[in-house]
């Protein structure tokens, strides 16, 4: 009959040949079978001196160290006189996988441990607190098929007026422009022997609300500089431009 023996540190018989191995700093890729051949059989005999019920998978891999070790003593040549599979190369894939999973094991047992440590709060009924009771909707299938309908229509003409939007391009006019677009209108009216201008007469064909904000802009500029004077007798009356001071002679 094959038991679980759980011995100190190790458990199992790959357990202890790991265990073995990484005490004698071995490289997992190279190890000297014999020494860990010589030294897993001891603890073998130490177990069954302690009357310890040896399991199966024990002796098994016992006896696989045994074979591994003969293997090592012949010649490892073909008839060809090619060299053969190392004969340790089985046992070390059985190694590599089983302390991956091992790690594995170990860092599902410390996810396991720290999730233990957690609380969870039950989820309660709030309703109590808020006196907002559930709201249901009440209606029949060809109600909600209506209000459904309408739903896409509403989607459908709000993404349409987003399309058009999008579309819908103003002309920019830089402020830079602007001034520079006053001061030849200004120029043209002292050679016409105009010596006012109005506000509507500075403003492109077509003035929009980005092109009224800018000439107004302009023309509050120029004033501080002293390039042109800005008159409105009365509140939302017309705008009067006249060359100033430093606009040069007229």
């Amino acid at each position: 009959m094959s038991y679980k023996i759980r011995l100190n540190i190790f458990e199992g018989p790959f357990d202890l040949l790991v265990y073995l191995i990484e005490r004698a700093e071995m490289n997992i890729y190279d190890i000297q079978i014999s020494v860990i051949t010589r030294q897993y059989l001891g603890h073998i005999r130490r177990m069954e001196t302690s009357d310890v019920a040896v399991g199966s998978e024990f002796m098994v891999l016992a006896a696989t160290l045994i074979e591994i070790k003969s293997k090592m003593l012949l010649p490892r040549f073909t008839e060809d006189g090619a060299p053969e599979e190392d004969p340790r190369t089985d046992l070390t894939k059985r190694l590599v996988e089983y302390v991956r999973f091992k790690k594995a094991a170990a860092a599902l047992e410390a996810q396991r441990e720290f999730a233990r440590l957690k609380l969870e709060k039950p989820q309660e009924d709030l309703l109590p607190y808020t006196g907002e009771p559930d709201v249901y909707l009440r209606m029949d299938m060809e109600s909600f098929i209506g209000a459904f309908k309408n739903f896409i229509h509403r989607r459908a003409k709000g993404e349409e007026l987003m399309r058009l939007q999008r579309g819908i391009e103003y002309e920019r006019v830089s402020l830079e422009k602007k001034v520079s677009l006053i001061e030849k209108l200004l120029a043209a009216a002292r050679g016409a022997k105009q010596k006012v201008l109005k506000f509507a007469e500075l403003l492109s064909g077509e003035p929009n609300r980005a092109d009224k904000v800018v000439t107004l802009v302009a023309l509050l500029d120029m004033a501080r500089e002293g390039t042109l004077k800005v008159r409105q007798d009365v509140c939302f009356g017309e705008i009067e431009i006249s060359p100033g001071e430093d606009a040069g002679p007229q």
